[in-house]
Parts: C-alpha cells; sequence; structure tokens
C-alpha cells in the first residue's frame, strides 16, 4: 500500500475480480484528493480490436469484470457515504459488444456467440455498420466499495455498496454516493463502457478499457440504503435530436413486459433498416433505452423501448 502524494495513478495490474474487505488498499487518500485508475475491459483483456466471434466461447469467466484499487479512504466508516466525482474518461480508441450465450435479457432467444469490434477516434460516435452510427459516452460500468459481508463476493451482480451498476448517467461530472460498510470504504472501478443503452439487454455495452480520473469525499453519517447520484445536466439529450421509434411491452410482469418490448424493436429493426437480429440485439444494447412507463394501473404494467433516429445517417 503506498500513501505517497506523488502516486495518484493505479495501474491495471492492481485489478481484483471480486468484491472483499479483506484486500490489501494499493494507494491510501484523504477526503478532497483525485486519483487515476487504469482500467481493463470487461474480458480483462481476453478480447481486443481483432477478436473473432470464436473467442468469445472460449472467455475465462474468472476473469470477467475485473476492478481496479482498492482505494482506502481515511476517515470513512460504516454509515457514511463516500461520494466520487466522475472527472474524466480517456478512451483506448477500440472496444468490443458481444452475445454471449446464456447471458442478457434474451439469453433463450439468442444461443449462439455473436460479435461486434469496435474502432473510434477522439470524435462523438463510433460506426456500428454503414449508415449506423451510435453516440459515445464513457462511464465505468462496476464502481463501488468493499461490502462488510467476509468475501469473496462475485463481482458480477449490483450490489448495496455498488458493484455492476451499470448506470449510464455516471458520466462526467456526475457524482455518485456510495454506501460505505466497512472502514476506509476501500473503492474499486472497472468495466467502463464507451457506449450504453438503458437495460444493456445483450448483456454487454461497447466494453473498453480506459483511464478514469475521479475525486473523493465523505458524507459523514448519510445512512443511505443503496447508491445514489447527481448530474450536472441533462441526462438523455445527447440523443434526442431526431427523436425516437418506441416500441411498448404490456404484461402483468415487468421482466415478460421488458422481453417483449426488446423483441418487438428487434423486428422493427429488421423490418425497417435490414439488420440481422443478432446486430439488432447488439445495436439495442449499446443504443436503446428502457423505461417504466406505468406501473401503477393493475394488473398489467408499461415499458417502452427507446430507439434513437439519430443513429441513423
Amino acid at each position: 500500500m503506498s500513501s505517497n502524494a506523488a502516486a495518484r495513478t493505479i495501474h491495471s495490474a492492481h485489478s481484483h475480480t471480486g468484491w472483499d474487505n479483506a484486500l490489501e488498499p494499493v494507494l491510501e487518500v484523504t477526503p478532497g484528493e483525485t486519483v487515476t485508475f487504469e482500467t481493463l475491459d470487461a474480458s480483462g483483456g481476453q478480447l481486443h480490436a481483432a477478436s473473432t466471434v470464436g473467442e468469445v466461447t472460449t472467455l475465462d469467466f474468472g476473469r470477467i469484470n475485473p476492478v481496479t484499487g482498492p482505494v482506502r479512504v481515511l476517515g470513512a466508516e460504516p454509515g457514511d457515504a463516500l461520494s466520487v466525482r466522475l472527472l474524466e474518461f480517456r478512451p483506448s480508441g477500440w472496444g468490443w459488444t458481444a452475445n454471449i450465450p446464456g447471458f442478457g435479457l434474451l439469453a433463450d432467444q439468442f444461443r449462439d456467440p455473436h460479435l461486434k469490434t469496435w474502432t473510434f477516434g477522439a470524435g462523438e460516435s463510433a460506426a456500428f455498420a454503414d449508415g449506423i452510427n451510435v453516440p459515445l459516452k464513457a462511464f465505468p460500468g462496476t464502481i463501488g466499495v468493499a461490502p462488510a459481508e467476509p468475501g469473496p463476493h462475485s463481482v458480477v451482480p449490483p450490489r448495496a455498496c455498488g458493484g455492476n451498476l451499470d448506470i449510464r448517467d455516471l458520466a462526467v461530472g456526475s457524482t455518485l454516493h456510495l454506501p460505505v460498510q466497512v472502514e476506509g470504504a476501500l473503492f474499486s472501478v472497472g468495466d467502463t463502457h464507451a457506449a450504453q443503452g438503458d437495460g444493456e439487454v445483450c448483456g454487454t455495452a461497447i466494453e473498453s478499457p480506459m483511464v478514469v480520473t475521479v475525486r473523493f469525499d465523505l458524507v459523514k453519517g448519510a445512512n443511505l440504503p443503496a447508491p445514489q447520484f447527481e448530474t450536472t445536466g441533462p441526462v438523455t439529450r445527447h440523443l434526442d435530436a431526431k427523436g425516437y421509434y418506441v416500441t411498448t411491452g404490456v404484461n402483468a410482469d415487468l421482466m415478460t413486459a421488458s422481453r417483449d418490448a426488446v423483441l418487438a424493436m428487434l423486428e422493427h429493426l429488421g423490418k425497417t433498416y435490414g439488420l440481422l437480429p443478432e446486430d439488432a440485439y447488439l445495436l439495442s444494447s449499446v443504443a436503446c433505452d428502457l423505461r417504466i412507463s406505468e406501473i401503477v394501473d393493475q394488473p398489467n404494467w408499461v415499458v417502452s423501448f427507446y430507439l434513437p433516429l439519430q443513429l441513423f445517417a
């Protein structure tokens, strides 16, 4: 562990694939300090810009979703909130999106692996196919602090102390408040995404390694039940320019309604834009947004799935 004020970058070699409050911190900071994290992609470096679909079938799931850290924040105690201000994301210029068999909202419908690799520069979008460009909005898919229960715990599911939240609005300028469960908080971050739709329906976003800079603060005695966050501006306007095409699902079960809305969108993308179902599924995961439109008029609820028309030239 280092407490050297000059050592404020944590390299991706200091990564772990499970939450465990017994992990030795690699850095110790005080509230108000800024730290830069080098992160790996969600495959832990197993996939790369030239990967082929066959490599999806050989992924070692023991290396999935690595996070860089942990960082001990001096003065953080159980019951406090660790406030993490997201200051900067420096992209690597490449990423991947995949259908991984057995994973995703429609795993029973899409049983075969499928892979899209991306390259992108400093612009605001990445090309999915001819005439289809996805706006980029970087954020960490996994960000959190150590749980109180002795570990190790899987890094895959989200938790009350953070983890695999996949909230695309945790972008530059946002501040995430994490419930501290152990002394020092033990913060880690990774699984960075270059873009994702709300819901991440196929199970992956544009998974991309990058460099993340954050600032830490503490709110003493906050006693939050789960993560909360603040943004500094609109959360959807970056995709609003040309409106949306929206499909819906109506059902007494929210999961079924969500599936129905997504399936209807895949059919629309195939009929309207000639996309194969697998490609429509991946595009929906990185660019379309699931929203609960109504959850009070029982016995049925309404889920809507928003396709930004800005994607299409």
